[in-house]
């Protein structure tokens, strides 16, 4: 996972993250915080089926004395075993974000 402040152009460092998934829905799989330079990675493989990075994105930019719309971010996706791995990438601001997949 990477994540970018695009408001201010910086890496989101410090900001906590949370992998969820089978065999239970909603099930924590790990969580970790970002790097300085953003990036967060989870060791070992994830199980085929659907997953979901919850960010805390709210306190993230209460640290910066600013405000968000977004205070949880909720990225779902689907693992296909037959894929090695998985880049995810989110760019935040505090009133939009988007988020594709990496390289």
């Amino acid at each position: 996972m990477h994540v970018l402040g695009a408001a201010l152009g910086i890496p989101a460092a410090g900001l906590p993250v949370r992998i969820e998934g089978p065999p239970c829905v909603g099930s924590e799989l790990a969580h970790a915080v970002t790097d300085r330079d953003g990036r967060v990675a989870f060791d070992g493989g994830l199980a085929e089926g659907t997953h979901t990075l919850r960010l805390a994105t709210g306190p993230w930019f209460t640290s910066s004395d600013r405000s968000t719309f977004y205070p949880e971010v909720a990225v779902t996706f689907a693992v296909d075993p037959a894929q090695r791995q998985y880049h995810v990438a989110l760019l935040i601001s505090p009133f939009s974000y988007t988020t594709y997949r990496g390289s």
